[in-house]
């Protein structure tokens, strides 16, 4: 009789960053392994079966996802790039989980804002997501909105 797999949906974070297959495979067993350890990885048999417009969908045996689904989630980075893996849904089947699949590209870009000194492009995502990208800088800058800021705009 045939062993029966499971199959995890993952949205990969942040938007637009398309990981190689192999690259996302190596950190899921890298994930998995420091934290259940070679024999329950290797009981998992965690491979990853699809990747693609912002989502990657991870195979294992039935009785692991729970396991593989918390391993995805201590996932920081694919080939040096600082990313983020949220668990969307379970299924027995590839083809109910391609169902599910949104994709997040930016609805447009908005022009620039200009917030006390600075100047920011935006891109506007699904689901009410804001980046603001200044450009010309190395470092980051944390901006914090309250509902009154948003509608002196």
């Amino acid at each position: 009789m045939r062993e029966k797999r499971r199959y995890i949906l993952v949205r990969i974070l942040p938007y637009g960053f398309m990981p190689d297959r192999k690259d996302l495979y190596l950190a899921v067993i890298e994930a998995a392994t420091s934290l259940w350890g070679d024999v329950a990885t290797g009981l998992a048999q965690p491979a990853v079966v699809f990747c693609d417009e912002g989502y990657a969908i991870v195979r294992c045996r039935r009785g692991t996802e729970g396991d593989i689904a918390t391993a995805l989630a201590t996932v920081t980075a694919i080939a040096d790039e600082r990313v983020a893996l949220r668990t969307v849904a379970t299924s027995g089947t590839i083809r109910a989980l391609k169902r599910r699949i949104r994709p997040a590209r930016p609805l447009e870009e908005t022009g620039e804002v200009v917030i006390g000194e600075d100047s920011f492009t935006t891109y506007r995502y699904p689901r009410q997501k804001v980046d603001l990208i200044k450009k010309g800088t190395m470092h980051q800058k944390s901006l914090f909105f309250t509902r009154e800021d948003l509608e002196e705009r």
